[in-house]
């Protein structure tokens, strides 16, 4: 497939309320025919970035889990978001990638936000996710893993770069600058999806999920408002310009320990 068509909701959560955040989807999702590759959902976006998941956690049978197998199925699409897991008496703040015939991949957050003392509440994860979908190669994080480059570093292994976050208005310049700059480097499409309102924290936010191209160059920025977009990215042209451009030959040889 040469075109890969994305959809990603930003919206405000509901604090530390699961079911009353997967009706709020089920709303915005019915207002309008979705007809997509893959949907993109924000950070823990059925509770908001909590650092309580004794309150909110739920296995990998929970009613969350359920509902992005249901969606996918619906859709004929990929579901993709994170969400509080709870795994042998342990939690995670774990992206899930759900496909149609109810299989998924996995990917525990790499880069716990201290400042927010994450790392007290959640397991660390150890291993990057890439994974194939209909012709495309995607690697998927997680908000705070946008601060730090080695660990999205492109060994030419994918074509698009994700990161669902929770990321405040305070640093959303930040948040612009560093998401191209992921793809530049990487020569890859990227996508930052965030959430609006605010949290149980006090902490507000303010959008401006963005869709970029391999030279930086956004193809759509929302705003601070509730949004439901759909994009389609072209690999042809991506694969043009890595073969014209082919900086990643000369990149450093590394290993993360």
């Amino acid at each position: 497939m040469q075109k890969l068509t994305v959809t990603l909701v930003q919206k405000d959560l509901i604090w530390e309320d699961v079911a009353a955040n997967l009706q709020h989807l089920d709303d915005l999702l019915s207002r309008q025919p979705i007809s997509t590759d893959v949907l993109f959902l924000p950070e823990m976006f059925t509770t908001g970035f909590s650092m309580d998941p004794q309150k909110t956690a739920e296995p990998m049978d929970g009613s969350a889990v359920q509902w992005m197998k249901k969606q996918a199925q619906v859709l004929d699409a990929a579901v993709c978001g994170s969400l509080i897991i709870e795994e042998n008496g342990q939690y995670y703040n774990r992206l899930i990638w759900m496909r149609p015939d109810g299989t998924f991949d996995t990917y525990d957050k790499r880069h716990l936000f201290t400042l927010a003392n994450e790392h007290q509440h959640y397991q660390q994860g150890d291993k990057r996710l890439v994974t194939t979908w209909r012709g495309w190669k995607i690697c998927p994080l997680i908000c705070y893993d946008l601060r730090f480059p080695v660990w999205s570093r492109n060994t030419v292994d994918f074509d698009l770069l994700v990161y669902v976050a929770n990321w405040p208005k305070t640093r959303i310049t930040h948040w612009k600058n560093l998401i191209r700059a992921r793809a530049v480097e990487n020569q890859c499409y990227g996508i930052a999806l965030n959430r609006i309102g605010i949290d149980g924290s006090k902490l507000e936010y303010s959008g401006h999920s963005t869709i970029v191209d391999f030279n930086g160059t956004a193809l759509y920025e929302a705003m601070q408002v509730e949004d439901v977009f759909t994009l389609s990215l072209d690999k042809e042209k991506l694969d043009h310009y890595k073969e014209r451009f082919q900086f990643l030959q000369d990149r450093d040889s590394f290993e993360i320990q």
